[in-house]
């Protein structure tokens, strides 16, 4: 549930030293016009932000030497009349649309909408998105694209999912057996084995998976240490003259998947002060429910309820607590920093954006056993046409973003940038029909499609594969 006022003994050393110097924000060259309520990575290298007049979208392209700092906006396509939504599900889909389903809010009214809407980049339209059969309501409800560009969303008011197949946009929608509660207020984590694992928040410590090849659920344990926070409304109305009552059952914090295949998950605050932290280790075996540990608390009673956090590209998970303030978790160390105070999204730069107005920089880099590889690609190309590269690990190793329950903006997906050697000049081919969303693909071959742009520079280029800002070797190529 979206907050309108929104921005244990730890078995972990808990680091509160002083802020480390490497970690840097800089300000926008140009803020967002509008406001940012939320951010979303489109496969062309542009980002997609939401205004804080909510039906309005702005697009911030990157300058022609690839900084977001210095880049800049323009106003695209609002939203189909009628539907100005706080608080949606939503993702990026293989084929390179945003798509963005229900609402907490519409016009600034507790509704938990059923309207949606689906972007396409290429015409600068959006199209209307019919909900899933009998879904009256969704609001703000969990979602996740799974492996094979399924979009699967939760049903928030009870234990129902559905699923839709982008290509066909027909949804197919029931109640998958072994669910412990209802879908509201959870958020989702994709794994490595495709699995989609949630901290229950009604059922609080429980947690469990969804395993999409059994369409069932199964428990994945107790987070032991209690992940949500109470809730105290009680009824808040909503549905036609307000028939229906939705009680909240709490919030929780955001959880990021790990390069070592680990999920740092984090709460919300507790009826005895700070957020609780807690490490998920997948099990063996795809019906293993894995283990949980216990992490380190927030300090100075912060938490992460309704927040944001990202996977940054050397590993370490970066988490907005519910002040403001940013954290980094190493897997050993939960260390206090900067202040941000905003929406998190990780860029193809590494950077991480926040709230259409700062970038923020962090310390290190990643493990070269991280970034995609390529195995195949045209040693020349033309520009206004679409060709195939392939290899491995393009879809990287983590969803890399998160949010206590919706506005769900993973960015494991590939893009495609090319820099013209003569110049300098940096460019994003436009990426579209990936093989996988999965993450953490390992081995097994992968492949996506670019538009080589029909206004970039010829010559002698580098061509890299980024995934959650993290690039490939480059290979060389000729643009004719």
């Amino acid at each position: 549930m979206r907050k309108l006022s929104l921005l244990a003994v730890p078995m972990v050393v808990l680091a509160l030293t002083c802020l480390s110097q490497a970690q840097t924000i800089q300000q926008l060259t140009h803020q967002a016009p509008d406001g940012s309520v939320i951010s979303f990575q489109l496969t062309d290298g542009t980002v997609m932000v939401q205004g804080g007049n909510l039906s309005d979208w702005w697009q911030l392209t990157p300058d022609i030497k690839g900084s977001y700092l210095n880049g800049t906006w323009k106003q695209v396509a609002s939203l189909p009349s009628g539907y100005d939504p706080d608080a949606f599900a939503s993702a990026v889909l293989a084929d390179g649309r945003l798509l963005i389903e229900g609402g907490e809010y519409n016009f600034g009214n507790f509704e938990l909408t059923n309207l949606g809407a689906v972007y396409d980049p290429k015409t600068n339209v959006w199209t209307p998105l019919q909900p899933p059969p009998g879904w009256a309501f969704i609001g703000d409800s969990p979602s996740s694209v799974l492996p094979d560009g399924t979009f699967l969303i939760g049903n928030k008011l009870v234990k129902n999912v559905a699923a839709l197949n982008p290509k066909t946009m027909q949804w197919v929608q029931g109640n998958a057996p072994g669910k412990s509660d209802f879908n509201a207020e959870e958020g989702w984590t994709l794994l490595p084995d495709g699995t989609v694992l949630t901290a229950d928040v009604k059922h609080a410590p429980h947690s469990e998976r969804f395993l999409p090849s059994l369409r069932k659920w199964l428990s994945a344990g107790s987070t032991i240490v209690d992940l949500h926070s109470p809730y105290g409304p009680g009824c808040i109305p909503f549905g036609p003259n307000n028939q229906y009552c939705y009680y909240p059952p709490g919030e929780i914090g955001p959880a990021i998947l790990r390069p070592d295949r680990t999920v740092f998950a984090t709460g919300s605050y507790t009826n005895l002060g700070p957020g609780h932290t807690a490490i998920y280790t997948p099990g063996a075996h795809l019906t293993d429910p894995g283990t949980w540990t216990v992490g380190p608390d927030f300090p100075a009673n912060d938490d992460a309820g309704d927040s944001f956090a990202v996977l940054l590209t050397n590993g370490d998970v970066l988490v907005e607590g519910e002040s403001g303030t940013l954290y980094t978790w190493d897997g050993k160390n939960f260390t206090e920093g900067l202040f941000a105070g905003g929406n998190l999204m990780v860029l193809p730069t590494g950077e991480i954006f926040i709230g259409g107005t700062d970038l923020y920089t962090a310390p290190g880099t990643y493990s070269p056993s991280w970034a995609p590889s390529i195995a195949n690609c045209p040693a020349s190309v033309t520009r206004g046409n679409t060709y195939k590269v392939s290899g491995t690990q393009f879809n990287g190793l983590s969803q890399a973003n998160s949010f206590g329950d919706e506005y769900q903006t993973a960015t494991n997906y590939p893009l495609v940038r090319i820099t013209n050697n003569a110049t300098g000049h940096v460019f994003y081919a436009r990426t579209h029909d990936h093989s996988s969303m999965g993450v953490a693909t390992g081995s097994t071959p992968v492949s996506t499609n670019f538009d080589v742009p029909a206004g970039m520079e010829t010559g002698a280029s580098s061509l890299v594969v980024v995934a959650n800002g993290i690039p490939s070797v480059p290979v060389n190529i000729t643009v004719n």
